[in-house]
């Protein structure tokens, strides 16, 4: 029975991934932003635990760590929670871009680094759930982008600095996903939403799984999910 601390739980591929994982009788640890969330979450997945710590402070992490029981082990660190908000380059001041930086890329940082022990005891699994805005930008996707960039060359260093401890790391690069997420996208871009469009969040979980199913010896270290017909 494995362990996998989850982020990201409570919606869309979160929540389908924690979902697979439990029905498999796996440990779940699922990180809520506060007590409030983590009771939410609690009752959503039954025989899940919850951990608290805020993304969007990633500086408070640590404390709030030392101040609950952590798993020994970790054989998989599931980072899937994210937030967008779309604009202009020119529109965008520096309390936008620091909380899309802070919540997507300092947070899975910093997280990695604080359950790096125990990863490395379990020979463990770091998986990022990146976007197709990791590896190009378009117009309006700028701040959103530049965090999912910098996710990637996160993954690809601690990937390199890691492989000598047996920790694999994945990057996962979904297309549009039928999520709340994709929905506030849609907003924001003036668009109706269907989500019969996009990716089922249930396709990219069995895609994570699939990366974490991989039997020891191989390692898939990027992988692209497109909608299909």
């Amino acid at each position: 029975m494995a362990t996998h601390v989850i982020t990201g739980a409570g919606s869309g591929i979160g929540a389908a991934v924690a979902r697979a994982l439990l029905e498999r009788g796996d440990t779940l640890y699922l990180l809520a932003r506060d007590a409030g969330r983590a009771k939410e979450l609690a009752r959503e997945f039954e025989g899940a635990h919850t951990l608290v710590g805020d993304l969007g402070e990633p500086e408070r992490l640590s404390w709030a760590f030392e101040h609950q029981t952590l798993p020994e082990d970790v054989d998989s660190l599931l980072h899937v929670a994210g937030v967008v908000e779309l604009g202009a380059i020119g529109d965008f001041g520096p309390k936008l871009w620091n909380a899309t930086l802070a919540a997507n890329l300092v947070a899975p940082a910093e997280l990695t680094r604080l359950l790096l022990p125990q990863l490395r005891s379990a020979r463990g699994h770091v998986v990022f759930v990146n976007s197709g805005a990791g590896l190009r930008a378009n117009p309006e996707w700028g701040a959103y982008a530049a965090s999912k960039h910098g996710l990637k060359a996160l993954a690809d260093a601690l990937r390199g600095e890691e492989a000598g401890n047996g920790v694999r790391v994945t990057s996962v690069h979904p297309g549009r996903t039928a999520t709340p997420m994709q929905e506030k996208v849609h907003r924001q871009e003036g668009k109706s939403y269907d989500p019969s469009r996009w990716i089922p969040a249930e396709a990219v979980a069995t895609t994570i799984l699939t990366a974490l199913d991989l039997p020891r010896g191989a390692e898939v270290t990027d992988l692209s999910v497109k909608p299909g017909g």
